[in-house]
């Protein structure tokens, strides 16, 4: 697992998909502090080492990336983390469409494609 301050190249990104599911890279992101932490086996654990690391859990969202896809097929917003319904979240998605777009910033500026 790490964390994400700088950039992270396309071809990591591959490059840690074929290590774990092949085609998919599971991510979370801090929409407030602007970091992707990645390479886990689950977003529960991201999660956590972001929280370990000085984020709260109101900013973070659980994404997956496919290196391999184009477009809005790049970023997939499903995770178990994302139900809230004290935010008003409720399904594994983002519901809101400003936090969306925030998401897309962030990963848009992370990961360099």
């Amino acid at each position: 697992m790490q964390i994400v301050k700088g950039v992270i190249t396309i071809e990591e990104l591959r490059k840690i998909a074929a290590c774990t599911f092949g085609d998919m890279v599971k991510a979370v992101v801090d929409v407030e502090r602007e970091l992707v932490a990645f390479d886990a086996e689950l977003h529960s654990d991201l999660e956590a080492l972001l929280i370990e690391n000085g984020s709260k859990q109101k900013s973070l969202w659980g994404i997956n990336f496919y290196p391999d896809l184009q477009g809005d097929d790049f970023i997939e917003f499903d995770s178990m983390i994302n139900m809230r319904p004290s935010q008003g979240n409720m399904s594994r998605g983002v519901d809101d469409e400003k936090v969306r777009q925030k998401i897309i910033e962030i990963a848009n500026k992370r990961v360099k494609r």
